[in-house]
């Protein structure tokens, strides 16, 4: 189970590693279009900042997965490698799971509301895609439960073997 959600994650990270491209890509012609030719297109616009949210809320699962993730290890890093399993495991079930699991449940009626209008952008001309865009909130926390239960199992195996060989 664990290496299929690792394996699904490093892929979903190789594709939106792409996207990050395509975004620089993109900004570099607005920027040329705006003050080169002074157009602009406010879906061209968006597209970018879709892309930028496709970047870090897909992400934020492989981040995990790699421990690339933001954490405060004023003593963490002091620890050995049972103590970090430990600590793994504990923030993972007490800490990251119920997090994404209010996520999930506040952002449900949120994402739902906006498919049922299939919502589209407020601006002229912007792309007709919010829902989609606000579907990721929805995906950000069920990858990263995914992950999150990937890791718990990793560090508890971690963490037994480590008791098993002393």
């Amino acid at each position: 189970m664990i290496k299929q959600i690792d394996s699904f994650h490093t892929g979903l990270s190789k594709l939106i590693s792409w996207f990050t491209l395509l975004m620089a890509m993109l900004t570099l012609l607005i920027v040329i279009l705006r003050y080169g030719f002074n157009l602009g297109w406010i879906a061209l616009q968006e597209s970018v900042m879709y892309l930028h949210a496709c970047v870090f809320m897909l992400g934020a699962a492989y981040t995990l997965k790699v421990d690339q993730h933001v954490r405060v290890d004023v003593f963490y890093r002091h620890f050995d490698i049972r103590k970090k399993a430990l600590v793994n495991v504990l923030g993972g079930i007490f800490l990251l799971l119920p997090v994404n699991v209010f996520i999930a449940v506040v952002s449900w009626g949120y994402v739902a509301s906006s498919w049922e209008l299939l919502e589209d952008s407020p601006q002229a001309g912007g792309l007709p895609l919010v829902f989609l865009l606000k579907t990721l909130i929805l995906l950000f926390a069920f990858f990263l439960t995914l992950q999150g239960v990937a890791e718990i199992v990793r560090n508890w195996s971690i963490y037994k073997n480590t008791l098993e060989q002393k």
